[in-house]
């Protein structure tokens, strides 16, 4: 009884955010921060979204961050999919030994590495390009990890079957691996998507042309013009989650399956 208390009432503060700020977005101007607050807004009114759509190019800057999650999301499948497999199954020098590597790189912060690799991008010429968007974002060690603990559980002998069957390493990846991986792949994508889809810093640093901004940083823009419309605010992040939450909706069935995938024997 007490347990069922207890996470009624922290799903009911977890999802609490969420409500306000789909409410707030309906509210009128100033009503979001008036005391004693309330939760639903008095005269529900759509003057903040028209006003997102008159003062904003959502559907440009939207497009923009759709195009580059995209492209992050399809690239890191593949280029992760292919690290962990090799690094579960394929025998190669120094394997172990890289793999430890780079898991200890990942208690390094990530914005460490952002001035060197600015600096690597403008010598490359990738500033204000979405290529320097996307690069930077396609490798994940901790896709890399996921990948491999999912590849570990495929029998060797499944591999070798197709093999001796005269199968190429590739068609051995194709063909075997990835529907195998399919569960861990899901989750990878919805994790990418979301990261790429939320990311705020990186796209601020490399896009320095306003035409190429990332939603993210669009609304951050308009913060600063409407610093204390709170309302206009909660309507444009309600159009920042709305593609997330379609996405993990569409690969919740996989989602959970890799989540949970060795977990009950």
């Amino acid at each position: 009884m007490l347990l069922g208390a207890a996470l009624l009432a922290g799903g009911a503060a977890a999802v609490f955010p969420m409500v306000w700020m789909v409410a707030a977005s309906f509210m009128r101007t100033g009503e979001a921060s008036t005391y004693p607050p309330h939760l639903l807004p008095r005269a529900p009114t759509l003057e903040h979204y028209r006003a997102l759509f008159t003062r904003l190019d959502v559907g440009r800057y939207a497009l923009n961050s759709l195009l580059v999650a995209a492209l992050v999301t399809g690239l890191s499948l593949f280029v992760n999919a292919a690290a962990g497999y090799a690094f579960a199954k394929l025998r190669f020098r120094g394997r172990d030994r890289l793999f430890r590597l780079l898991g200890t790189a990942l208690v390094v912060p990530t914005q460490v590495a952002m001035l060197p690799l600015f600096l690597l991008l403008k010598a490359l010429h990738l500033v204000n390009t979405y290529a320097g968007v996307v690069v930077p974002a396609v490798a994940s060690i901790f896709c890399i990890f996921l990948v491999r603990q999912y590849a570990l559980s495929i029998p060797d002998d499944l591999l070798d079957a197709a093999r001796v069957d005269g199968a190429s390493e590739w068609r051995v990846f194709r063909s075997v691996v990835l529907p195998a991986l399919r569960p861990a792949l899901a989750t990878m994508s919805i994790w990418t998507f979301l990261a790429t889809w939320n990311d705020f810093l990186w796209p601020l640093i490399v896009l320095t042309d306003d035409r190429r901004s990332t939603l993210p940083v669009a609304l951050a823009g308009l913060l600063g013009e409407h610093a204390q419309d709170a309302e206009l605010m909660m309507a444009g992040s309600v159009l920042t989650v709305l593609p997330v939450l379609a996405v993990f909706l569409a690969l919740q069935r996989y989602y959970l399956e890799g989540v949970t995938a060795g977990s009950v024997k």
